[in-house]
């Protein structure tokens, strides 16, 4: 029933920035836990950043992004941000937001139930 869609990904120079954005149907979004995820050509998908539903909930970050990348969310709006710092090449990618219970890991993608359809991260040299 969940419905997520990302928007604010495009073409970014090396060292830029960029805000994604993760709008979510619904009236429960403080009920999940928000990820992203992003897949690049010829990779597996794998985890970036993720926050708990309730407000001041835990954040999580995978460590190639630590530093650089900062996941936040409104819960009045239903929507979660990635804001991306410092973007490097291998940052390009296809960014998934992602909705899971919370209780599972939070690292893994089979934990989350529903998925957006992707918004493309392009990061030039």
């Amino acid at each position: 029933q969940v419905q997520l869609v990302e928007s604010g990904g495009g073409l970014v120079q090396d060292g830029g920035s960029l805000r994604l954005s993760c709008a979510a149907s619904g009236r429960t979004f403080s009920s999940y836990r928000m990820g992203w995820f992003r897949q690049a050509p010829g990779k597996e998908r794998e985890f970036v950043a993720a926050v708990n539903g309730w407000t001041g909930g835990s954040t999580y970050y995978a460590d190639s992004v630590k530093g650089r990348f900062t996941i936040s969310k409104n819960n009045a709006k239903n929507t979660v941000y990635l804001e991306m710092n410092s973007l490097k090449p291998e940052d390009t990618a296809v960014y998934y937001c992602a909705a899971g219970v919370m209780g599972r890991r939070a690292d893994s993608s089979s934990s989350y139930d529903y998925w957006g359809q992707g918004t493309q991260v392009t990061v030039s040299s």
